[in-house]
């Protein structure tokens, strides 16, 4: 089998990103100006790309990050598994490393391993990973989709690649992330590897490049 290359992407830019206000999967929020510009960058550097799927989570700020690969007929599928951990009743609030115990303490419990820890009324990190996993079996069983993107969100894209890379979860604040940025990996029909690691180069030219 010919290996499959799959393109994992982190929606754009949104208010609450600027505003450092905690959007997790209770929140559907949308791009702001700069969001839609960061797409527009992406799509001038990979429109040209024939993918054979796209796939989303349920939320908004995913589904807009890659409207232009929808807006040009490219197949789409939307699944919950891919939604953004849910952070519970600090949905929708300030939550920062400096200000915030609660915050650093469930972060240091899933550095030390406890990844079955959650903020009050959010996920564990465990959880999310049990519902990717559906997903991850659809992807591998699709060997005709020979190029994949998949847009998702920050902490549920360092889960999934701990669990396609095949490590522990206690690892995934080593894939770092921003706004748009991607990670290309490529499938032989048994294992994951990284092709490109938190890749914005396409970020660093002009919407209007060809």
């Amino acid at each position: 089998m010919r290996p499959r290359t799959i393109f994992l992407l982190r929606h754009g830019q949104t208010d609450f990103n600027v505003q450092g206000i905690v959007q997790g999967s209770g929140v559907d929020s949308s791009l702001n100006d700069t969001g839609r510009h960061q797409a527009a960058q992406f799509f001038a550097a990979y429109g040209h790309v024939p993918f054979d799927k796209i796939y989303t989570s349920t939320l908004r700020r995913t589904r807009e990050s890659v409207q232009h690969f929808l807006d040009a007929g490219r197949p789409h599928e939307a699944h919950a598994g891919l939604n953004e951990i849910s952070w519970g009743v600090r949905e929708g609030t300030p939550i920062t490393l400096e200000e915030d115990a609660e915050y650093r303490q469930v972060l240091a419990d899933w550095g030390a391993g406890r990844t079955n820890e959650r903020l009050p009324g959010g996920e564990s990190p465990d959880e999310v990973a049990a519902r990717q996993r559906p997903f991850i079996e659809l992807l591998k069983s699709r060997p005709d989709e020979q190029k994949v993107l998949v847009c998702m969100h920050g902490r549920a894209l360092r889960v999934l690649l701990c669990q396609l890379l095949n490590y522990p979860l206690r690892c995934m604040e080593g894939f770092e992330h921003s706004n748009l940025c991607l990670y290309k990996l490529e499938f032989t029909g048994t294992m994951f590897t990284v092709k490109n690691f938190l890749d914005i180069s396409h970020l660093q030219v002009s919407a209007e490049a060809p």
